[in-house]
């Protein structure tokens, strides 16, 4: 049986993100381990067949020390399995992952870029972006690599940093949603009127800026309107802490609701989604979710953000960090439920048309046949 290992940061990422692809996987016929931060959550892959192996990382982290003992561990545990095709998911695992699936010589590798965050949002790249751009081009420089891209720029910035072809580039938009899971709901008939937030309480996400545009139509629609952040705490240098969350939220107009696991539900019983994102994202799945059940969105005209939302059509996009342009589209949407509803529904047809996880999952198993393939053929012609 071919082994297939999936290299993804946390346990927790890996069941919200990946799990009907190595559910999927697994049924094909491969030998699937997952290879992830044992986080509490590992158990739960484990009873869906999946085997797993636990990875020290620190996914947000930048000692030295720490970043070569994920490399040694990777390095060491693909000379010891041999897996035919590894796929690792996020930067970090891309990173150290590729350089590991290199100098062991595996054969087939799939690096799916999720986004780039904090380090490459900015305008100009710092000493050490430019440092890991060095070290993938290194690791892509070779056949039987393939790499997903969730948007253009992401494919853009690895192109004209040479570190990958045009023909071993991969296009998926984003990770998928199940459209039999997350069905279309009409706009709620219900008060107050509720505006979702949904991320890790991360600051470049848009938290600030959101409770700033909040703050501005607060005397207008208190009682009218409740603000809701869903979202846990994150280890992410730039994370927000607790204590300063707590003061933009009142708890009652403003509310942070914390980590939630009825995210289903709670997008059906609100009105409208805002994501005002300077993240450099890959496509965010709670956006693709929000358009799965019929929700209009605002968010930004940036990296990945902007690939779920057409302009007018079922939401809009506003500059980053301008809580003064989220007020104001807020507030047209919040005034005309005839217009939400319109916007609604063109999210769910941009849902069906580009967002469907059978989609997503026939994408990713004809990437690991292909390799798998190519695997058996130049170790044919080189007998």
């Amino acid at each position: 049986m071919k082994k297939l290992f999936i290299v993804v940061n946390h346990d927790w990422f890996f069941l919200s993100h990946r799990q009907a692809i190595g559910v999927a996987a697994k049924e094909a016929g491969w030998d699937v381990t997952i290879v992830t931060c044992d986080t509490g959550k590992s158990e739960d892959i484990r009873a869906l067949g999946l085997k797993t192996i636990n990875l020290p990382i620190n996914a947000t982290g930048m000692n030295p020390v720490e970043e070569m003992k994920t490399f040694w561990f990777l390095f060491k545990l693909y000379t010891r399995e041999k897996p035919d095709v590894v796929h690792h998911v996020g930067l970090k695992t891309i990173l150290w992952g590729g350089l590991a699936a290199k100098l062991t010589g595996i054969k087939g590798v799939v690096n799916a870029v999720s986004g780039l965050g904090v380090m490459f949002s900015g305008e100009k790249q710092s000493l050490v972006a430019k440092g890991i751009l060095a070290v993938l081009r290194f690791s892509h420089s070779r056949k039987g690599v393939r790499v997903i891209f969730q948007n253009h720029e992401d494919e853009d910035l690895f192109l004209k940093n040479h570190i990958t072809q045009q023909e071993d580039g991969v296009f998926i938009k984003g990770s998928g949603v199940d459209l039999n899971e997350f069905t279309y709901a009409p706009d709620p008939d219900t008060t107050p009127l509720r505006v979702m937030f949904t991320a890790r309480m991360v600051r470049e996400k848009g938290v600030v800026v959101l409770t700033e545009a909040a703050e501005m139509l607060r005397k207008e629609y208190e009682g009218k309107v409740v603000f809701l952040l869903c979202g846990k705490l994150s280890d992410n240098p730039k994370a927000m802490q607790k204590e300063e969350l707590e003061a933009l939220c009142d708890g009652k107009y403003i509310q942070w609701l914390g980590h939630r696991t009825d995210v289903k539900d709670l997008l059906r019983q609100c009105h409208i989604v805002a994501f005002p994102s300077y993240y450099r994202e890959g496509v965010p799945k709670s956006l693709i979710e929000a358009c799965a059940t019929g929700r209009p969105i605002i968010t930004t005209n940036s990296i990945g953000c902007k690939d779920t939302v057409e302009d007018g059509v079922n939401g809009y996009l506003i500059p980053i960090k301008d809580s003064q342009s989220l007020a104001e589209e807020l507030k047209v949407l919040i005034n005309d439920k005839v217009l939400r509803e319109k916007m609604g529904r063109a999210s769910r047809v941009k849902a069906e048309k580009e967002f469907s996880l059978n989609e997503v999952v026939k994408k990713h198993l004809e990437c690991y046949a292909e390799l798998d393939s190519e695997k058996d053929l130049f170790q044919q012609s080189s007998k």
